[in-house]
This record gives structure tokens, C-alpha cells and sequence, in this order.
């Protein structure tokens, strides 16, 4: 069976209350009783004293009628005096025709020694103290003395009191139940609340509502305030993909069009190698455009690889046999990550230099430790691009006011791969830079060896 959040608070406050009140009860009735007892034991114990002393110094007036009566708040002390050989010289009239147990005055009449017993009268409990009198004075001496008194207002008084400490416990336990239940109430309506708002984002499905904001800086609020930014990451990732789809079905049209229709010219008009030539250049871009559709998907689900890739060694493989692109890494640099994703990305901003650069200008590649990041940039000597188009310049099908044919996707897939590695890229006119974070251990200066700083066909 479950139970709810609230319906646990409210049980284990309950349970908390009664424990408590439980223990506490316990010991106060140890400590009440033991004080009751030590109280009766210090009366009985006086009295026995003044028999005593009575026996050694008048003997006579034991035997007088009521001498050896006394009260105990209200109850008869019961009192008995015995001569050495046990038999009784004189007792109170509260006895009447009964007789105290006697089974331990054998023990202090030889020991000498007084002691307490419990023991029982006509189903009453008794308290019983025995001690023995001196062996001067009259007929009882040598003997001893039995003092007793009942224990029955000593048994109601601990009734009452667990009486009262149950009572109180069921009433402690019913205030905190309910104290529990309206705080917890009143602390769960706003998770309530939430929780009725999180149901409703899921039964529509509209990802544009916002769950109800909760007191500011309360745990439910800085919950609600979370799940409100993640319904806007989760906005903006949906409003993303379908800006993606439709970009993309509008990219997917044109070469499609094209193709449908230069298969439909040679239905009707039969071969021509005009139209074969554009059918090819379609097909190709398509391919391409499905390619890096499907390149930047496995990198926006993708996760950083565990190679170990020398960003230095990636320039130089770019640069070689291209006499415009000029390498400059001066020393190792390393990083953790997928190498040819890596490798990809070098080569796109490589490309992307090429087709929009100045037709013949040199390309520099640099690759340097910065920062505790690995650096690694792609310049050519063009203007590059305005500040306005740099916000953009990493977008999906962004293409600029460039008229060169290309998906538009390259440079997202510089910023897809840059992040899955942890990094980011960024551009600063005609520069384009990715960080990354840097193995140290692997990206150590060990010098410049020979030919690092070169041009790629050399």
C-alpha cells in the first residue's frame, strides 16, 4: 500500500510524539515510584526507631493499649514486637486479629541486622521493615520489631500517572497529527501545484506554458524556477528542430525539383548531355546535403570521443600538398576527443576559407596552447565577416549574402563538434577559431622541430 508524502509526515510525527512521551512517561514513573518507596522506607525506618527506643527505655507502655499506633498520611502504620524467641509482646490495634508475616525476624534476631520485605495481608500489599531491638529492657528484649504499611496508595498514585501519561500521549499524538497535517499541507500545495502544472504541460504537450512560480528562494520555488528554465531549453530545442526540418525540406527542395524536372525533359525529349550534367550536379548536391544532414545529426547526439589527437599534427595533414595554406604550430598540442570528427571540422573551415577568401590568397592555420585551451584557427586574407554576420555564422543553413553554392551546414558542424569536445567556435572577421580543452601531459613545449612552421606543400 502506498502512502502519500503527507500521509508519512503526519505517521511520523505521530510516532515521533508517542516515543517521546513514552520514554519521558517511563522515567517519571521510575523516578516517582523509587521517591514514593524511599519516602515509605524512611517512615517505616523512623518508627521502628521509636519502638525501639520506647522498648528500652519504658517496656512497660509497649503493652499499653494504642501506645504503638500511628498514621501515615492517612494510612495505619501496622506494627509488631517480638521477644527473642518470636513471640509477640505487643501490636498495634490496626492489626486487629491478624498477624504480620514473621519469616525474615528469625534472620535479624540472630544477625542483628534490620531489613526491608514486601509481602502481603489479606491481598493487600504490604511494605515491611524489621530491625532488631536491644538486649536490655523489658520482655522484648533481644527481639525485634515489624513495621509494615500498605503499598496501595503508592500503587494508585503510579495508576493515575500512567493514566495521565497515556492520556497525554494520545492527546500530545492527536495535536501533532494534526499540526503535521495542516503544515504539511500548507508546505506541499505549492509542489501541488507544480505537480498539477507539469500534468497539464504533459497533456497538451505545449512545451510554452510555465509551471506556477513558488515563494522565492523556498526549495518548491527555486524547483519551480528549474523546471521552468528547463521547459525553456526545451522550447527553444523544439523550436530549433522544427527551424531545422523546415530548412532543411526547403534545401531538400530545390534539388529535387530539379532533378524531377530534368527527368521529366528527358521522358519527353530524350537524351541530352546538358541535362545528364545537371542530373549529376543534383544528384551530387543532394548527396552532400544529405550527408552533412546526417554528419551534423551524429554530432548533436554524439558523445566526446576518447582518442588521443595531436590538433599540430591535423594542420599539417590539412596543409600538405596545398601551396596556399601555410601551417604554424610551434609545439604540440593535444587534446582528448573523436579524431575524425575533428579531422572534419579542420577541413570544413579549410573549405569554407577557400570558397569565400580572396580566389588565390594564402590560408594560415595556427595551432597553439592558450589559456589552458588548445587553439586552433583558420584565417584567409578576405575581409571576413561583419559583426552582425558573425551571429549568425554558425547557424544551420546560413549561408550570408554569398552567392557560392554550399548546404550552409559546414560551419554548424565546426560548432556541433567544437561543443560535443567541450569546447566552442567562434569568428573574428576572416578568422575562425576552435578551443578545446588541452592534455597538458601531451601538449608540453619540446621545441620547434624542423619544418613546423611551413608552408603545406613543402
Amino acid at each position: 500500500m502506498r502512502v502519500s508524502l503527507r500521509g508519512r509526515v503526519v505517521v511520523a510525527a505521530v510516532g515521533a510524539i508517542l516515543v517521546a512521551v513514552s520514554v519521558l512517561a517511563v522515567g517519571v514513573s521510575v523516578l516517582v515510584a523509587r521517591h514514593l518507596h524511599a519516602g515509605l522506607d524512611r517512615t517505616l525506618r523512623a518508627r521502628a526507631v521509636q519502638v525501639a527506643r520506647l522498648s528500652a527505655s519504658a517496656p512497660a507502655l509497649l503493652t499499653a493499649p494504642g501506645a504503638l499506633d500511628a498514621r501515615l498520611g492517612g494510612e495505619q502504620l501496622l506494627i509488631e514486637v517480638l521477644d527473642r524467641r518470636g513471640r509477640v509482646v505487643a501490636r498495634s490495634l490496626s492489626l486487629g486479629g491478624a498477624l504480620l508475616p514473621t519469616r525474615v525476624v528469625g534472620q535479624v534476631i540472630a544477625r542483628g541486622r534490620p531489613v526491608f520485605a514486601d509481602g502481603a495481608l489479606a491481598r493487600e500489599g504490604l511494605r515491611f521493615y524489621v530491625a532488631p531491638l536491644p538486649e536490655f529492657g523489658g520482655s522484648a528484649a533481644g527481639g525485634a520489631v515489624v513495621v509494615a504499611a500498605t503499598t496501595t496508595a503508592i500503587a494508585e498514585t503510579l495508576d493515575r500517572l500512567h493514566l495521565f501519561a497515556l492520556l497525554s500521549a494520545l492527546a500530545a499524538a492527536g495535536l501533532a497529527g494534526a499540526a503535521a497535517f495542516l503544515l504539511s499541507r500548507r508546505a506541499l500545495a505549492p509542489l501541488e501545484r507544480l505537480s498539477a502544472g507539469a500534468a497539464e504541460v504533459e497533456r497538451t504537450g505545449d512545451v510554452r506554458r510555465r509551471l506556477p512560480d513558488a515563494q522565492e528562494g523556498h526549495e518548491v520555488g527555486r524547483l519551480a524556477a528549474t523546471l521552468n528554465r528547463m521547459l525553456v531549453a526545451l522550447e527553444r530545442a523544439r523550436e530549433g528542430e522544427r527551424r531545422f526540418l523546415a530548412d532543411a525540406s526547403h534545401e531538400l527542395r530545390t534539388p529535387v525539383t530539379a532533378l524531377r524536372g530534368n527527368v521529366q525533359f528527358l521522358r519527353r525529349h530524350g537524351w541530352d548531355e546538358a541535362v545528364v550534367e545537371d542530373l549529376v550536379a543534383d544528384a551530387q548536391r543532394l548527396s552532400g546535403l544529405v550527408d552533412d544532414l546526417l554528419v551534423l545529426s551524429r554530432e548533436d547526439a554524439g558523445d566526446a570521443g576518447t582518442e588521443t589527437v595531436r590538433l599540430d599534427s591535423l594542420a599539417r595533414q590539412a596543409g600538405a600538398g596545398d601551396p596556399r595554406i601555410v601551417v604554424e604550430a610551434t609545439q604540440p598540442v593535444a587534446v582528448r576527443g573523436d579524431e575524425a570528427a575533428l579531422e572534419r571540422a579542420l577541413a570544413n573551415l579549410v573549405e569554407n576559407a577557400r570558397r569565400y577568401g580572396p580566389p588565390g590568397s594564402r590560408i594560415t592555420i595556427r595551432v597553439a596552447p592558450a589559456s589552458g585551451l588548445a587553439r586552433l584557427s583558420v584565417s584567409d586574407e578576405g575581409s571576413g565577416l561583419t559583426a552582425e554576420e558573425a551571429e549568425s555564422a554558425f547557424e544551420r543553413f546560413w549561408r550570408g549574402h554569398h552567392e557560392i553554392a554550399g548546404s550552409g551546414l559546414g560551419l554548424a558542424i565546426v560548432r556541433a563538434t567544437a561543443q560535443r569536445h567541450g569546447g566552442t567556435a567562434t569568428v573574428r572577421g576572416a578568422e575562425f577559431t576552435v578551443e578545446l580543452p588541452i592534455l597538458r601531459e601531451l601538449s608540453k613545449s619540446s621545441g620547434t622541430p624542423s619544418g613546423e612552421t611551413e608552408k603545406g606543400s613543402s
